[in-house]
């Protein structure tokens, strides 16, 4: 398991729309733009109902989350982290609900609640097995300056 750098966590907490690519059952990738969050060494997501992503999770736990960071001024590229994970799924439970509504005071507004009905969901927790980008989490940072 790779560890998430202090860099790292923060961007996940300051709330990319992450893009999680999950397989299909005839092997073809399925990509879903999610919230993510963190739970101790976890990357986490909630998820309100069993889609096809939760499927796929539960049938292949191979994922790849996927989002980009600001623009650093005068750098050549836009930062961005590529997590390789294993997943696993748990829930029904209102764990899931619970850290949506959490994620909704960064991913909409500081006073706001999730808006879907509080009820069970499924929670997805990501064990990164390899971290890539370009960024201070890289383990070879790109010295592509203009």
């Amino acid at each position: 398991m790779s560890e998430l750098s202090p860099e790292l966590r923060s961007l996940i907490e300051s709330g990319p729309l992450a893009h999680l690519t999950t397989l299909n059952e005839d092997g073809s990738p399925q990509v879903t733009c999610i919230w993510i969050g963190l739970d101790g060494a976890d990357v986490v997501s909630g998820h309100m109902s069993h889609k096809r992503l939760v499927q796929n999770i539960e049938r292949d736990s191979r994922v790849v989350l996927s989002f980009s960071a600001p623009k650093d001024p005068g750098a050549f590229l836009i930062p961005y982290a590529v997590l390789r994970s294993s997943a696993t799924i748990e829930g029904p439970s209102e764990a899931a609900w619970e850290l949506l509504d959490r994620l909704a005071k960064t991913y909409m507004a500081h006073d706001a609640t999730f808006p879907a009905p509080r009820g069970p969901g499924y929670l997805a927790r990501y064990k990164v097995e390899r971290i890539s980008g370009v960024g201070p989490w890289e383990a070879k940072p790109h010295a592509f300056k203009s």
